[in-house]
């Protein structure tokens, strides 16, 4: 008889696992606030017998937690595809700056005073903008191991030049403008509503990148010698590459700069699952949206009625578990 840890490593008892885990994510923070709900209220407000009171509550508060969702999966995704691309577990979306593209772009339209959905189309212009950089700058190395570490390189120059342009976009921003712009950019997700682009360019990534896992998984263990097995190496990186940059562009308008949910849920899960992406793609999926889910509830509960910015949680929770991967490569080149 396997034991009990053996048996949830497996692929479908491992899905369901995570599975469950995200809907008690979603439960959580539909009854968890300043004003809390309890089980029933909440089953009454679903079927539509609840009082006013709580099927508003039910509204906002599941709508929000449905935001942190996507967004919390979309960050996984991209991190997951951005370490399969760079054969490394440290590195994620705003490492290589294509998170920096879209806080630029957003920001501006933020700053002109655009629309929602204007700020939207900002934020993923930006992204794909960084992302054909990167691809041109790259371009003639692209399908050697060489060209990634270009690839990586450029991305942190880039990163560099984009936070120049955010902290320049803040200085000269009007003053009516600046807290919003400047909660964006720490990572919120409060009062943004629920739209259903992210869900149109999260679901095609999920199925596009499990498609394509057998041969991420020989590219991320072969690097270039992948070709030899029948795999399109150079063009299997331009895919990996749009598919992380759209996902993040899509995580970032809808919740700004989130850091280290992308960095932390692939490794976590790798570490739970292993490295074939045909179950990692789908636990990381889930992972992630939990993730953001549970913080997003913490941030508006811990100090309510005062509600944190959800990316300040992830940071303090991303840097010690930085700090401990870190660690854990050190010594295994020891």
């Amino acid at each position: 008889m396997p034991d009990l840890l053996t048996l949830v490593r497996r692929p479908l008892p491992l899905l369901l696992l995570f599975a469950a885990a995200s809907v008690a994510a979603l439960l959580i923070a539909c009854v968890s606030g300043s004003v809390p709900l309890h089980p029933a209220e909440l089953w009454q407000a679903a079927t539509g017998h609840g009082s006013l009171l709580a099927d508003t509550l039910l509204q906002l508060r599941l709508e929000r937690a449905l935001t942190a969702w996507v967004t919390g999966a979309s960050l996984a995704l991209a991190g997951l595809l951005m370490q399969s691309l760079l054969r490394n577990p440290l590195a994620d979306p705003y490492v290589m700056g294509v998170s920096g593209g879209a806080s630029v772009g957003a920001l501006l339209a933020l700053a002109m005073g655009l629309s929602l959905w204007q700020t939207d189309i900002a934020a993923v212009a930006g992204a794909l903008a960084l992302a054909l950089t990167l691809f041109i700058l790259a371009r003639r190395d692209f399908a050697r191991s060489s060209g990634t570490v270009l690839l990586l390189l450029t991305g942190v120059l880039l990163s560099t030049a984009c936070n120049a342009m955010v902290s320049l976009l803040l200085t000269v921003a009007p003053e009516s403008k600046l807290r919003g712009m400047v909660f964006w950019l720490i990572g919120d997700i409060a009062g943004t509503p629920l739209r259903p682009w992210p869900w149109l360019v999260l679901l095609p990534a999920l199925v596009l990148s499990w498609w394509q896992a057998r041969p991420i998984n020989l590219l991320a263990l072969h690097g270039d010698h992948a070709a030899t097995l029948g795999v399109p190496v150079a063009m299997l990186r331009r895919l990996l590459l749009i598919l992380a940059a759209v996902l993040t562009a899509s995580a970032v308008s809808q919740g700004g700069s989130i850091g280290f949910v992308g960095l932390m849920v692939p490794h976590a899960c790798r570490l739970l699952c292993g490295p074939d992406l045909r179950t990692l793609i789908p636990v990381s999926l889930l992972g992630g949206a939990t993730l953001l889910t549970l913080a997003d509830t913490l941030a508006r509960c811990v100090v309510a009625p005062m509600q944190l910015p959800v990316g300040v949680l992830t940071a303090l929770l991303g840097v010690p578990v930085l700090f401990w991967l870190l660690h854990n490569t050190r010594k295994g080149l020891r």
